[in-house]
């Protein structure tokens, strides 16, 4: 569905952010997008959607360049920037303003997300929080039915229970036509509902597998010294070591952040036992 070729682009303080990325991104798909600060997970974000344009290659969506902007193209990308202002109107008069430009926008989808996410609708937007703000966005991305949704850092404003609502209603939302990326830092809110893991470092991508892989061929855990396990990568912890480590039959749950973490460390070694 989303094929990257050859991108490269650079801002003036980081002329070589990317060069000749390649990335291909399926339908039926939540992938998960890491980084660190300034990896260039936003400007990815930017050119997927077609804010950005690459100084060579393209990104292709449904075969079509995004950087053209035709209308089909644009009707079915909807993206949730981490950083936005909203106008000074009811939610109502929002949708009537928006909806129109994505064909498949769902009143009734959208009610139930706003009901879900508990964020009553009969205020100006500007009144609300920034987690109510936050989750009115979702509700409305979600409800636009686009077959590309593009979430840079949402759980951002969100407290504890709100991403709870959040984890939930992903994963019901989630449809075989759609490619829904992720973009975030806070690793450990992601963790029950993406299937694919992409990591970014200084504008190259270092790893890039599904869940089912990486919990197939990496176990995950607390180990004590002396250990007869094939330590990939461990961090002190209380009472131990929190560490990876080659599974042998195994059945463990993935500890998004210490993956993360090891990726940046050492992405050859991680890599290589998957």
């Amino acid at each position: 569905m989303i094929e990257i070729k050859d991108l490269t682009f650079g801002y003036k303080k980081n002329q070589n952010l990317f060069r000749e990325l390649n990335l291909n991104l399926k339908a039926g798909s939540i992938y998960g997008l890491f980084g660190m600060n300034g990896a260039g997970k936003t400007t990815l974000l930017k050119h997927i959607s077609g804010l950005l344009y690459p100084q060579e290659g393209e990104c292709l969506i449904f075969e079509k360049d995004v950087k053209e902007r035709l209308p089909e193209i644009m009707a079915n990308i909807y993206i949730i920037p981490e950083e936005f202002v909203l106008p000074n109107i009811k939610i109502s008069t929002f949708v009537d303003l928006h909806a129109p430009f994505y064909p498949r926008f769902s009143q009734e989808m959208f009610d139930k997300y706003l009901n879900e996410f508990e964020v009553s609708n009969g205020k100006s937007i500007t009144k609300y929080s920034y987690g109510q703000k936050k989750k009115f966005l979702i509700a409305f991305g979600l409800a636009t039915q686009t077959n590309v949704l593009l979430m840079d850092e949402p759980t951002n404003g969100l407290d504890i229970p709100s991403k709870s609502q959040f984890r939930r209603i992903m994963a019901a939302a989630a449809t075989e036509d759609q490619c829904i990326v992720i973009s975030t830092h806070q690793v450990r809110d992601l963790a029950s509902i993406i299937d694919h893991i992409i990591v970014l470092d200084n504008g190259k991508i270092i790893f890039h597998k599904n869940i089912y892989d990486i919990g197939e061929k990496l176990a995950f855990g607390k180990l004590k010294e002396p250990s007869d396990q094939q330590v990939l990568y461990s961090e002190e912890v209380l009472g131990g070591k929190a560490a990876i480590y080659k599974n042998n039959g195994q059945d463990t749950a993935i500890d998004l952040e210490l993956l993360f973490n090891a990726i940046i460390k050492n992405p050859q070694v991680i890599n290589q036992a998957i």
